[in-house]
């Protein structure tokens, strides 16, 4: 699909040869902050949600993507979740695995990419995101593709034995 090819990367659907690179994002503990996870998931687990990945976002309320350089190498994945079709939104979640994989682009192109793509083909009216205060990258990359900051969610995330705010930003099609 055209749509979701940019210049350096490219969006695709999940592959049962995913499994080990999801199964390592799954149970970075280091990331668990950004997912809300609080247990490893299994292979088995994991494999049986790649089985289904094939549902239609209608059906299942989400669309998870491998962010992919032309070389085949997933360098991370982007999700819509909480898609719901009736108010015409969905939150947007977005990883770039590697340190070494970060800061070259990727997640910027992959989120303009999925942008274009949920306002031109899924034909969704907003865009959400939800960002920990001290995620500045993270900040920085939702408000540079026009991402308004809407609100702040005080003492929200329980992590590591303190609350922290997490912002909360949208994006309307105009």
């Amino acid at each position: 699909m055209i749509t979701l090819k940019g210049k350096n990367i490219y969006l695709r659907a999940l592959e049962p040869e995913d499994l080990e690179f999801i199964h390592a994002i799954e149970n970075d503990e280091s990331i668990w902050e950004i997912s809300n996870t609080q247990t490893p998931y299994s292979k088995f687990l994991i494999k049986q949600y790649l089985e289904h990945a094939h549902k239609d976002i209608f059906e299942v309320k989400q669309l998870r993507l491998v962010i992919s350089n032309y070389e085949n190498i997933a360098l991370g994945m982007i999700d819509l979740f909480d898609f719901d079709f009736k108010n015409s939104r969905a939150g947007v979640g977005i990883l770039v695995k590697e340190s070494n994989d970060r800061k070259r682009g990727y997640g910027r192109e992959a989120l303009k990419l999925l942008i274009d793509y949920s306002f031109t083909h899924l034909g969704l009216h907003q865009l959400y995101c939800n960002i920990s205060e001290e995620n500045e990258v993270s900040v920085k990359l939702f408000v540079n593709h026009g991402f308004k900051k809407i609100g702040l969610k005080k003492d929200w995330n329980y992590v590591n034995g303190s609350y922290k705010n997490e912002y909360l930003f949208q994006l309307i099609n105009n």
